[in-house]
């Protein structure tokens, strides 16, 4: 459930009413997601999406990535800006929260993408980085390759409650990834959590891409690689589809080519990003009680895909 902060009708009504949007008819929380808090609302004018922003997010970032989305929106990308009030304010306060109205894009996210699919979004992404190829502003990425080693410390033996020796196989696992781990490749803004179900599609065609709340400035091809992980695997990590992760490449380079180098990296970036996800899903694991009412995701889903491409060249 990623309704974290309740609001009342008496107080969403008035927080509309900064704003020319038409009054409201319906508020609706809405499950997906994890970070904040998020409800899909009518009014007599519209649909919008209505976003409170809870801890894990700071409010000092959301300048950034909302002139992110304004900037790609610009350049035509189905991006959902937020909407400012009637006096040009975007960012407002709602319960306690920062809040934003944030503009309602069709579309659904696919559980099962096909290569069609596939090569459209990985195309998408490909537009995203050639439109925020002169986006000046930058965010370090906190949850970057140098974070990754002092969170698997602050996980500790915990994660041994996941399986059996999963601490030392990771940290060595982490020692081969940084070992090798590119320096030099083309660094911009990235969504850096681009998974299918940020992505918007009405058939074939992408009409949105969502949840720019881990977007960051750091290695272009590491946001193709994280992608990669996502899109290519089942949701246990266990099948490889080389149909989906071939169409994603192939969407990506037909607007954004790779230079031999970004290629050449492709393995181990996606060895990172399985870490990355191994790592926060094992912190959230190690620390949520069993019995909150929270679906924790399975770490082990992100340490097969690793293995998987630790044995192969899953990008060949």
């Amino acid at each position: 459930m990623a309704v974290y902060t309740h609001v009342s009708a008496e107080a969403l009504g008035d927080f509309l009413a900064r704003f020319d949007r038409g009054e409201l008819l319906s508020a609706k929380g809405i499950a997906e997601g994890v970070q904040n808090s998020n409800y899909l609302v009518e009014t007599t004018a519209d649909r919008f999406i209505l976003t409170l922003y809870e801890e894990w997010t700071s409010t000092d970032d959301l300048p950034f990535f909302l002139a992110m989305l304004d900037h790609l929106a610009a350049a035509g990308n189905p991006v959902p800006r937020a909407l400012p009030d009637r006096h040009g304010v975007a960012i407002q306060q709602l319960a306690g929260r920062a809040a934003c109205l944030i503009e309602f894009l069709t579309g659904v996210s696919v559980s099962h993408p096909t290569p069609r699919q596939a090569h459209a979004a990985g195309a998408a992404m490909g537009r995203i980085h050639t439109d925020l190829a002169d986006f000046a502003q930058a965010r370090p990425n906190p949850l970057g390759a140098d974070t990754w080693r002092p969170l698997l410390e602050r996980c500790g033996r915990g994660v041994e409650t996941i399986e059996p020796g999963l601490y030392d196989r990771v940290d060595t696992a982490l020692g081969a990834v940084l070992a090798d781990w590119p320096r030099d490749l083309p660094v911009a803004a990235i969504h850096s959590d681009l998974f299918p179900d940020n992505v918007l599609m009405l058939g074939d065609r992408v009409t949105g891409i969502i949840d720019f709340y881990f977007a960051c400035t750091d290695i272009r091809a590491y946001d193709l690689a994280v992608m990669h992980t996502a899109w290519s695997f089942d949701a246990e990590g266990r099948r490889f589809d080389p149909a989906i992760g071939r169409a994603l490449i192939d969407g990506y380079t037909s607007v954004a080519p790779l230079s031999v180098a970004e290629r050449a990296a492709l393995p181990t970036l996606a060895q990172g990003a399985c870490l990355r996800f191994l790592l926060t899903r094992a912190w959230d694991w190690v620390n949520t009680p069993a019995d909150a009412l929270v679906t924790r995701k399975d770490p082990l889903a992100y340490w097969r895909r690793l293995d998987a491409y630790r044995k192969d060249d899953l990008f060949a």
